[in-house]
């Protein structure tokens, strides 16, 4: 997928060469890591450790700007946003005629969730976007708490929640924008942390200002609602996974107060924070569209997660 893209990258003289030594290089580095069981440290990254899905995802990608590519997927994503801030209005008007609070909330995440599917870090999800796959029909949670998070939504304000957006389109503008929205009716500062440099097809925090600024009317009202509570905020990261432990200050600083933090996005919320603790309530949000992750957690591809951790007092 990655090399297929970047083969099409105009902004790289000589791509379809330099995607072929890409493909090799990627190719060359996963054959060393099964037949040595060692990982490769490049001097930029002494991390050590086992190869867990964040290091390799730093190699991976310090190999992609080393040969000079940029944001590979800069043309789908741009198509994809488009495409959703057209059914921006349309989607919050349905959000809006659900009278019931606790239905309103779980139209909202299903949102969430059905915007996930766009993720081309992912084989199946492609698959699904093509249409080759008949898995579409609603998957058992493996770990469902929306009830318990539904309850607390009712009774509990929230000062200022952190969330940690994953993919551009659909997701971000059609899953998480009218969830904050939601946040925002509520009193609740919002602050949306995004990538710094491009991973696959996450939004970057470039382009979430730009796509926050072009559905803001001339007041600053996003459909209605005041976004003088609205932050924007560059995370530090370049993976489409994170590592808590390397964010930005921005980020650090935004978050050391934060009652409500929200990890969105299978790479994010399951494959490396799913059990995460925090100093405040948590929730963890996404879609499984890796079978190893599956089976890891006993499901099945394409089961959704919704995972919330409340800290008592």
């Amino acid at each position: 997928m990655r090399s297929k893209r970047a083969e099409s990258d105009t902004t790289v003289p000589d791509a379809p060469s330099l995607q072929l030594k890409l493909r090799n290089m990627l190719k060359g580095m996963l054959i060393y890591l099964m037949t040595s069981r060692k990982i490769p440290i490049p001097k930029a990254m002494e991390d050590g450790g086992p190869p867990d899905c964040i290091l390799l995802g730093r190699i991976r990608e310090q190999i992609i700007r080393e040969l000079g590519f940029g944001d590979i997927f800069k043309k789908v994503k741009d198509e994809e946003n488009a495409k959703a801030i057209s059914l921006f209005q349309e989607v919050v008007r349905l959000n809006e005629d659900i009278e019931d609070e606790g239905k309103r909330l779980e139209n909202l995440v299903r949102g969430i969730f059905a915007g996930n599917i766009f993720d081309l870090g992912s084989a199946q999800g492609w698959d699904v976007l093509l249409g080759y796959s008949s898995n579409l029909v609603p998957r058992p949670r493996v770990i469902d708490d929306f009830d318990t998070f539904k309850a607390k939504w009712g009774k509990k304000s929230w000062e200022r929640a952190v969330i940690l957006v994953d993919n551009a389109g659909a997701e971000v503008i059609l899953g998480i924008f009218p969830f904050a929205r939601e946040l925002l009716k509520r009193g609740t500062q919002v602050v949306l942390a995004a990538n710094d440099l491009p991973s696959i097809n996450d939004i970057t925090y470039p382009e979430l200002v730009e796509n926050i600024s072009k559905l803001k009317d001339e007041r600053g009202m996003l459909i209605g609602v005041d976004t003088k509570n609205l932050l924007i905020a560059n995370s530090g990261n370049d993976l489409p996974v994170i590592d808590l432990t390397r964010v930005s200050q921005e980020l650090t600083y935004l978050a050391s107060d934060a009652d409500l933090v929200i990890l969105e996005g299978m790479g994010r919320g399951i494959e490396t924070n799913l059990y995460a603790q925090f100093k405040c309530d948590s929730l963890k949000i996404g879609m499984v569209k890796h079978p190893e992750v599956a089976q890891f957690l006993g499901g099945r591809l394409y089961d959704c997660i919704f995972k919330y951790d409340e800290v008592s007092g």
